[in-house]
Formats: C-alpha cells, sequence, structure tokens
C-alpha cells in the first residue's frame, strides 16, 4: 500500500521482470554447473576407432564407415581415434591429418596445429611449397602413399590441455575450448579415455539452451 500515482504499478512490473530475468540467469548458471562432459561426450564405444598400424587407405575407409552409420542424433564424426597394441586411444586423425599424411614432408617444419597459430604470413606459407619441395610429386600417386603410410607416422598426438575430465562442469571444458582453440577434448575417467567431447556437441548444448529463452522483446 502507498500514496496513489507515485508509479506502485509501473515500478512492480518493472521489478517483477528483473526477478524472473535474475532467476532465469541464476537457472542457466546452475544447469552449466551441475551439468557434466560425460552428459553430452561420445562415448568411447560410438565413436570410430582404428589402429596406429593401420594404413592411411584403412583410415579414410573407416572415416567413410563412421560417416555412414553415425548416430543421427548427433553431428556427423569428422576424425577417428586411434589405440596402440595395449587398446589404449594414444592419438586423432582428422580430414587434414589423412591430407598431411599424403605429404612426408610436413615432418619437417613440426607440429602444424601450433605453427598455424603463429601469425605466418601468405607469402611466407606459400614459399614452404618451394622450400621443402611439398607436392613435387603428382596426386595420382595417391593409392601407393595411402597404402605405404602408416597412421602412426602422420597422427595427431592431444597435448596436455585437451583432456578434461568426465565430471567437469560444461564451463569449465568451454574455457578450455577457448583458450586452446580446440575442435575436441579426449574425455578421461581416472587417467582412461571414455570419450570425445567435440566442440559442435557443446555449441549444439549451448544452441538448445538458448532456443528456450524467453525474454521480454521491450527490454
Amino acid at each position: 500500500m502507498g500514496p496513489i500515482g507515485v508509479g506502485k504499478t509501473e515500478m512492480a512490473k518493472v521489478l517483477a521482470e528483473f526477478i524472473f530475468i535474475s532467476e532465469y540467469a541464476m537457472i542457466g548458471r546452475t544447469i552449466m554447473k551441475t551439468k557434466t562432459v560425460k552428459d553430452i561426450m561420445i562415448p568411447l564405444s560410438e565413436y570410430t576407432t582404428i589402429s596406429e598400424e593401420a594404413t592411411l587407405y584403412e583410415a579414410i575407409l573407416a572415416m567413410e564407415k563412421g560417416q555412414e552409420e553415425f548416430d543421427q542424433t548427433h553431428y556427423r564424426h569428422k576424425s577417428i581415434l586411434v589405440y596402440n597394441g595395449n587398446q589404449e586411444i594414444i592419438g586423432e586423425v582428422s580430414q587434414l591429418d589423412v591430407l598431411r599424411g599424403l605429404e612426408h614432408g610436413y615432418k619437417k617444419i613440426g607440429d602444424l596445429r601450433y605453427v598455424s597459430h603463429s601469425g605466418l604470413s601468405a607469402k611466407f606459407v606459400k614459399s614452404l611449397i618451394e622450400q621443402y619441395g611439398f607436392w613435387q610429386r603428382p596426386l595420382g600417386e595417391i593409392c601407393g602413399k595411402s597404402v605405404r603410410t602408416k597412421i602412426k607416422d602422420f597422427m595427431y598426438t592431444p597435448a596436455e590441455g585437451e583432456f578434461v575430465e568426465q565430471d567437469a562442469s560444461l564451463d569449465k571444458a568451454i574455457h578450455q575450448l577457448i583458450m586452446g582453440h580446440h575442435h575436441s577434448l579426449l574425455v578421461t575417467r581416472d587417467k582412461e579415455i571414455v570419450g570425445i567431447l567435440r566442440l559442435k556437441d557443446m555449441f549444439s548444448e549451448i544452441y538448445q539452451r538458448t532456443k528456450t529463452c524467453e525474454f521480454d522483446q521491450s527490454l
């Protein structure tokens, strides 16, 4: 109760809207804290894997098979995980890694993922073709290269910052993806790799969460 004409109704409306938005934001933050990586990761059993002793040719076939058999509720897989003789996951092969595997000269440069983030000029990158003799042999030799090249010779070995615990919160995983410019993180349970968290799945989670937002458009 109070004097008439001092804007109590309008004040109450603004306050109600503020409380609604604040509570909604708090709920959103709570969900991000309570929902874990395990809830949205792809389990290892559902992801395409291959031996480090397999060939580049077999890697391409495995990728194609993974595309054909993918779960319709997820985005298509664009990489495969590599295991060693002890059935332990030790690396990853992406479509870009397959292309790199066709030109062995890239080994001379080192880890291309770090080189690509170093801000090299387009002119310098182009000069590497002549300096290292890249792609001097025609792609017509692709068949021979694909059966002679082993996956262990061109696969990508994840660095320390590319692992996340399955019980980690989503906001922690997002921070790792952003800071490392990663497209995926390997998910662990007691240091054992049990799945993979892809950037596209994290984005899908945020997208679905955002679609449920209902705010007053006049705000």
